[in-house]
């Protein structure tokens, strides 16, 4: 588990292929201490495991479904990614909650400056827009942003100095993609709410599974 709120970066220097996915060597800005073997790190927002560490740099292994999720199927040698390492329980939860598991891919459509910030608005699929609301939380490449406003494909972000100097968002472009994961607060409710306990879903029935005796059990009445 994860915040969204970066550590700092890191630089891709080795990337080889391993089986039909890749382990990606990387360059940590940052020491690593009490970082160990099997500790997980979200790369750009993608939560992977540390498998060898020296110093500040470590090896990850990249599965196929997380190259077929995210933008690490066309990571290159040089590229710059965003570094968190795990929540603790005794830390500060600043942010919001992020699993560091990736729902898919946005483009930045547009960017401009608006005071002090810049304001970027990503283009989504519609099964990612279908998650995201206005004022609530979404993680871009492992960065927890407030969305400014959001419609059927898109949403705006506003990125503050201090976020676009310490973090990979400051330096992208028209065109780039980025990882998004959506809030899973939103994604269980959802669950909760169209899937009853026999299996019957809420769209083929047509019959919500929320009633009074279900708010009761639950304590919400």
């Amino acid at each position: 588990m994860f915040t969204g709120i970066i550590e700092g970066s890191g630089t891709i220097i080795g990337i080889r292929s391993s089986g039909q996915g890749r382990q990606f060597t990387l360059q940590a800005d940052f020491a690593l201490e009490k970082t160990g073997i099997g500790d997980s790190i979200a790369v750009s927002g993608a939560c992977l495991t540390a498998v060898k560490i020296d110093g500040k740099r470590f090896q990850v292994d990249v599965a196929p479904e997380t190259l077929s999720k995210t933008t690490f199927d066309k990571a290159k040698i040089g590229d710059r990614v965003n570094l968190e390492r795990a929540l603790r329980l005794s830390d500060r939860l600043d942010g919001h909650l992020v699993t560091g598991h990736i729902d898919g891919m946005g483009t930045i459509n547009n960017r401009k400056t608006l005071g002090n910030a810049i304001i970027i608005t990503i283009g989504v699929p519609d099964s990612l827009s279908y998650y995201i609301i206005q004022k609530g939380s979404v993680a871009v490449d492992g960065i927890s942003l407030t969305v400014n406003d959001c419609g059927s494909d898109n949403f705006d972000v506003s990125i503050i100095p201090h976020t676009a100097m310490f973090t990979t968002i400051g330096f992208k472009k028209i065109g780039d993609p980025v990882n998004i994961e959506t809030d899973i607060i939103g994604k269980y409710v959802e669950r909760f709410i169209t899937k009853r306990p026999d299996g019957n879903n809420e769209k083929q029935s047509g019959q919500s599974s929320v009633d009074m005796e279900l708010l009761v059990k639950t304590g919400f009445i």
